[in-house]
């Protein structure tokens, strides 16, 4: 409600014209006094869980948020590979790092969409490939990489549904998953790990899957890994 308010009254601010016949004081008089809901003028609002708090500009803002996501991915994988390029001529290539989810008893999603997971507890980060703020490792060298994914999950009481599914990406496709679908653990862990042959700009990173969740994070057991074992000329790939 507020951000109504003084929507109407810098509406009042912009809209001082000689052919007003509301002053400043009016608007936002009217704006404060305003005690009904917004309309929603989508009826195709499809938002999560559909509460009846929903926002029915969900879908867009969705929309936007994956825009400026992809976003800062491209400027992130051009500035790191720049970096190392830099880096080559002044010194040996060591790529290496080691992330976690930091310490969180509460649940990661469900979403709507696919969401990379964003492992914000950095314990190795040699190179600088990884980003945390995007949960992103963009490759500094072509060469063979070897990734790591551990996923853990923990139920708050039994009999819940435990559904879970985190998918190791390259480039927007899927390398390898870990799931599980039961009623009947109250807690799960595993883990897997494969070897990718990466261009220069490659980028990995880890998603949640839709309409699933994460529960009950402790001690760590969340991570994402991942170390150059040996680079390659770009033209070998």
């Amino acid at each position: 409600m507020k951000v109504l308010v003084y929507l109407v009254f810098m509406v009042g601010l912009l809209a001082k014209t000689e052919g007003m016949t509301r002053t400043i004081e009016e608007l936002k008089e009217a704006a404060e006094k305003w005690t009904r809901d917004i309309p929603c003028l989508k009826r195709d609002c499809s938002c999560a869980f559909r509460s009846k708090s929903c926002c029915c500009a969900n879908p867009d803002l969705q929309n936007l948020r994956d825009d400026v996501r992809d976003t800062f991915k491209d400027i992130s994988g051009r500035i790191s590979v720049l970096s190392h390029e830099i880096h080559e001529v002044l010194e040996p290539v060591n790529v290496a790092f080691t992330a976690f989810l930091g310490r969180n008893d509460k649940c990661l999603g469900p979403f709507e969409r696919n969401v990379s997971i964003r492992y914000d507890d950095i314990r190795l980060n040699e190179g600088s490939g990884y980003n945390s703020m995007l949960g992103l490792f963009t490759a500094p060298v072509s060469g063979v990489y070897s990734f790591s994914l551990s996923v853990y999950s923990r139920l708050q009481r039994a009999g819940q549904h435990m559904f879970h599914k985190v998918q190791l990406m390259r480039n927007g496709r899927a390398q390898a998953a870990v799931w599980e679908d039961n009623t009947e653990d109250m807690e799960d862990s595993s883990s897997q790990r494969v070897l990718l042959s990466l261009v220069q700009g490659d980028q990995v990173y880890a998603e949640l899957v839709h309409d699933r969740q994460l529960c009950g994070n402790i001690r760590g057991l969340n991570s994402f890994s991942g170390y150059l074992i040996y680079p390659l000329p770009a033209t070998s790939l």
